[in-house]
């Protein structure tokens, strides 16, 4: 004897109701967006990441008990060597991903914040794991490996001064 019976949509609809409460919300981090004047356009600071070498802003998680701009400056003298003036506000936010040690992917939304760079130091904590590369803003669109960071920086364009 058997309890073969049909399931209704009913009987699930509960189920499908809990869907929503197993997806995991994007994780924050944070860029910096350092700049410089040039003769035409602004120059535009990219980092290489350390797995696979696409160019992207320094990023990182949210540092402890500092201001979300303050967590961008660090980030920009980790990664590049830069000092700088960070904007309080941030310019925006875009979507993106982070690599895991365990080859996992998080989704994550990273906030962004202007940096004006004032100089870049010959000695930081990750030379040698990153190119930097400063490039004109246009070609830094470009040469950006992201398709939402090349979107956040079109979209941002006039802001980057």
């Amino acid at each position: 004897m058997g309890f073969a019976r049909s399931i209704s949509l009913q009987d699930v609809s509960w189920l499908q109701g809990l869907g929503g409460l197993f997806v995991k919300p994007a994780r924050l981090q944070i860029a910096a967006l350092c700049f410089r004047p040039s003769d035409t356009e602004p120059e535009i600071l990219l980092v290489s990441t350390r797995d696979t070498g696409r160019l992207i802003l320094p990023k990182g998680w949210p540092e402890k008990d500092k201001p979300a701009h303050q967590t961008a400056v660090i980030e920009a003298y980790e990664e590049a060597g830069v000092v700088g003036k960070a904007h309080p506000r941030s310019m925006g936010s875009f979507r993106s991903f982070k690599g895991l040690s365990d080859g996992l992917k998080v989704r994550t939304k990273v906030l962004v914040f202007k940096i004006r760079f004032e100089k870049q130091l010959e000695d930081f904590p990750e030379i040698g794991q990153r190119r930097c590369i400063w490039l004109p803003l246009s070609e830094a669109v470009e040469a950006a490996d992201e398709a939402s960071l090349k979107r956040f920086l079109r979209r941002n364009r006039s802001e980057i001064t």
